[in-house]
């Protein structure tokens, strides 16, 4: 083989080389332009619901909340400023994802940085391959709260026939409530604005029991300072809807992989600190393991 050749034979495979390692090249000088960019503007972006108590309810700059104190402590931990886009939920998670994370809405406001209070769920990401789901940083359950005086236990369904009900409107389980045994219940439920004022009423004896998540049921017992003892939280697994909970996480861009991990690894010091605890605790609320 000629000297001519062997140098064009190494110089197709060198270019060939190069060719398999572009796309890996582009795909980390992308990830470390997006991390730069949220570092060169030095204020993390955080995507938080509103009117979603206990972890992010109350207007403007009042708003407070276990997502409200993880946001700062994400954005302190990775030494940049925080910005708050508290937004009202869409028809369902896909639009909030599309809307805060990925395309951002269409009256301007958004995408985020990073979004809070997403179930970190394999089938909604595969729904969703715009966004990369990671970070689960607590687990949500729904529980009856019930009035023991009034509803000793709960075991099924049945249990909650001809009683009072409370539910939190649009949510899953109000519906799946009222849907149970084709409509059993469905005259028995009363409908409130949110989960922690169905469990309110439970507390104020205008319902006997309310189905909620955990969360808001311990907001409710929080701040009235009311006797726990006296009031149930038991699990009750319907029809439709996951008896074990679901964790809570974040979401970004799909392609944002370093500011995923940055944000993971924050996360992580804050969980080691015992912060991640603390911001729990100061609302009553019980940090259960995602």
């Amino acid at each position: 083989m000629s000297d001519l050749t062997s140098h064009s034979r190494r110089r197709l495979l060198q270019a060939g080389a190069l060719a398999l390692a572009l796309p890996a090249m582009a795909l980390r000088a992308q990830e470390l332009e997006d991390l730069d960019k949220v570092r060169a503007a030095g204020t993390l972006k955080v995507a938080l619901y509103k009117d979603n108590g206990p972890y992010s309810d109350g207007k403007g700059e009042a708003i407070s909340g276990v997502d409200v104190a993880l946001a700062r402590g994400l954005a302190r931990e990775m030494g940049l400023g925080l910005q708050l886009l508290a937004f009202d939920a869409g028809e369902n998670m896909n639009d909030d994802l599309r809307n805060m994370v990925w395309r951002g809405h269409y009256l301007g406001y958004g995408p985020a940085d990073v979004m809070l209070h997403v179930p970190a769920d394999k089938f909604l990401m595969r729904q969703n391959p715009q966004v990369l789901l990671f970070g689960p940083y607590a687990r949500e359950t729904l529980v009856v709260f019930h009035d023991r005086q009034r509803l000793p236990e709960v075991r099924t369904g049945d249990d909650l026939a001809s009683l009072a009900l409370g539910a939190e409107r649009g949510s899953g389980a109000a519906s799946t409530l009222m849907g149970y045994r084709s409509g059993r219940l469905r005259d028995q439920v009363r409908i409130f604005n949110s989960g922690v004022q169905a469990a309110d009423a439970v507390l104020q004896g205008e319902v006997a029991a309310a189905y909620v998540t955990r969360a808001q049921a311990e907001t409710a017992l929080f701040r009235r300072q009311a006797d726990a003892a006296r009031f149930g939280l038991s699990q009750l697994g319907l029809q439709g809807l996951s008896d074990n909970g679901w964790p809570l996480g974040m979401a970004v861009k799909s392609s944002h992989r370093a500011l995923a991990t940055e944000l993971e690894a924050a996360l992580q010091r804050l969980r080691d600190k015992g912060e991640l605890l603390a911001m729990f605790r100061s609302q009553g609320l019980t940090l259960m393991a995602p």
